[in-house]
């Protein structure tokens, strides 16, 4: 079991570019709340030249907190110090800073989990899908094949664009294969998109008629309301699901290894409901 921080953090932050559509802030601070802990979370926009000296001031100031995109890479590299799952993944989205240490780990792959297994109605313990389709080659996809890997998945199809990004994961997980973008094998049972696109506007990740007729759709992506990727699936059939799950289980793994306690989950859903 991984091992968090050893004292509650001073201040706690999520790093990221765009940050202001974030829902992380809501819920976080409502499990705080309830678990009467006097330290608050709050979202922070820090454009990608501005994050080195950023990084320099949470270590002397001893902050933790969350990174998203586009910061996990970086950040990543930045760490003095990285948990098993963060070096697995090859990307930070939780870290802790003490006496001027920067630890970084990464709770997705926990999230990814529990999001497969409330999509697809799958008790613990349940086989996942043999082959799934995963759009992305970047940090949410790595975690994406850590999970995939741990769940014993026979076969994943990696959708990219830059066949040389996607190089480096085919590499590290030989069950990967490499498929042009939008074109989806017919026996992927489970799609997941792994991209930021649709994030902020109303852009598919791949076209709905290209989806496999029995599959599956997890768009890692959440935004009020759902993405039009998942709302139309769902309309053409599919059993869809935005990132939503995901983004309250990790970080309700975020929120014990920053302070130690078990995390308020019906506080967390609580806030993001209202």
């Amino acid at each position: 079991m991984t091992r968090g921080a050893s004292r509650l953090p001073r201040r706690l932050v999520l790093l990221g570019h765009p940050v202001a559509q974030s829902l992380s802030p809501a819920f976080q601070n409502a499990a705080l709340v309830a678990a009467g802990l006097a330290v608050r979370y709050e979202a922070v926009d820090v454009p990608p030249a501005a994050l080195p000296a950023v990084l320099t001031e949470l270590r002397q100031n001893d902050v933790g907190g969350n990174v998203t995109i586009p910061h996990k890479i970086a950040v990543h590299a930045s760490c003095d110090l990285l948990t098993p799952a963060a070096s697995d993944i090859g990307a930070v989205n939780t870290f802790w800073c003490e006496d001027g240490r920067m630890t970084g780990d990464n709770t997705d792959v926990d999230g990814f989990e529990a999001a497969v297994g409330a999509l697809l109605g799958l008790a613990a313990g349940d086989p996942w899908p043999s082959h799934l389709a995963v759009l992305g080659a970047g940090g949410a996809a790595a975690a994406v094949l850590v999970a995939a890997r741990r769940r014993g998945v026979e076969r994943v199809d990696l959708l990219v664009r830059s066949i040389h990004r996607a190089a480096a994961l085919a590499d590290r997980f030989p069950f990967v294969r490499l498929a042009p973008h939008g074109t989806i094998h017919p026996g992927a049972s489970l799609v997941v998109n792994a991209t930021p696109i649709g994030m902020r506007d109303a852009e598919l990740p791949v076209a709905i008629a290209a989806l496999p007729r029995d599959a599956a759709v997890l768009d890692l992506v959440y935004r009020p309301g759902e993405t039009r990727w998942v709302r139309e699936a769902r309309a053409a059939g599919h059993g869809a699901a935005d990132g939503l799950e995901m983004l309250i289980e990790q970080g309700a793994v975020a929120f014990r290894r920053w302070t130690g306690h078990p995390p308020d989950r019906a506080a967390m859903r609580g806030a993001l409901a209202r």
